[in-house]
């Protein structure tokens, strides 16, 4: 059996990896590389009700990619989804709203209950005790099990936690992008608060598997990130290549040596890598098995300390 980790203190215990499904197509494979996830111990599956068709003016589209994949071995995944980015109206997260997204994303999932629900980004117009109030419900309801916040400040994540036990916050994390650190992890790890870190191998940058701009294909998001762009992009493929040197040492990959620090960080940590193929979910896994010393820790410190990234995270989209 795979490896298991219990983000928060609630209850919920799911694979040490789960699978980030954003950035799949609505086809055939993707049902596949998710169905075989699930056969090689996935359990946690990170979908949200924009993925998919939101630049159509459509929400839901990735929920039903992952509810037609689950449907027949629904008691064997966690599904986490998210709710509150609107189209041109700024987060989101008031009653009235949740409960229309909630009923909207369960419909689109296939499902009678959704086992993590997080609200996507802070709602600044709303109390974040009346997000949360509702949220309360949703769960003495049944329609919910367990309750997540992602991209949440740490003076957020206490207020909302004060309301109802927060389970999980999904932020990003990597040793690309480590700002977290500073407050939310230090209030996770009081609190009993898991950490779901999204693109934890830099969008891909930390695999290795690019080495220069042109490798990105032209419609790909990614070239309009800061970080994959012109001076900052040389100097990171440089600070790729010493990770390279020193996960070929460890005889593993960059991608298993960078979620391997990353799971040493803490025991309520749990990534989820997207990808679109089996074989990286299978690659990714290997991580589970590379055991990192102090001296491994320290020498990847020394790579790839706190700021190494050149380039902000986003830019303008």
């Amino acid at each position: 059996m795979l490896q298991r980790r219990k983000p928060g203190n609630e209850g919920l215990e799911v694979s040490a990896l789960g699978l980030g499904t954003m950035m799949m197509p609505d086809n055939d494979d993707s049902v596949l590389t998710i169905q075989g996830a699930l056969d090689l111990g996935v359990t946690m599956f990170d979908t949200a009700d924009l993925y998919g068709e939101f630049m159509l003016g459509r929400f839901g589209g990735n929920e039903k990619l992952l509810g037609r994949a689950l449907k027949s071995r629904r008691e064997e995944a966690i599904i986490a989804t998210k709710f509150g980015v609107t189209h041109g109206q700024g987060p989101k997260g008031d009653p009235a709203y949740i409960k229309k997204s909630v009923d909207a994303s369960l419909y689109s999932l296939g499902i009678d209950y959704i086992d993590l629900y997080y609200q996507h980004r802070v709602d600044p117009n709303t109390p974040i005790e009346e997000t949360l109030g509702t949220l309360a419900d949703l769960v003495q309801q049944g329609k919910i099990r367990y309750i997540g916040l992602s991209e949440a400040p740490a003076d957020i994540v206490r207020r909302a936690h004060a309301v109802h036990p927060i389970t999980a916050v999904q932020t990003e994390y990597s040793l690309w992008s480590r700002e977290v650190e500073d407050e939310v992890l230090p209030v996770l790890k009081e609190l009993g608060i898991g950490l779901v870190p999204y693109s934890p191998l830099g969008r891909g940058f930390l695999t290795g598997q690019i080495k220069k701009f042109e490798d990105l294909p032209e419609d790909d998001y990614r070239r309009l990130f800061p970080r994959f762009q012109g001076d900052n992009f040389l100097k990171n493929v440089e600070v790729v290549s010493l990770f390279e040197k020193l996960a070929a040492q460890k005889g593993c990959t960059p991608a298993q040596l960078g979620l391997a620090w990353l799971l040493s960080q803490g025991e309520q940590i749990v990534p989820i890598p997207g990808t679109k193929q089996l074989d990286r979910v299978q690659e990714n896994l290997g991580a589970l098995q590379v055991a990192l010393t102090t001296d491994d820790l320290a020498e990847i410190e020394r790579i790839s300390p706190k700021g190494v990234a050149a380039g902000n995270r986003f830019g303008a989209i």
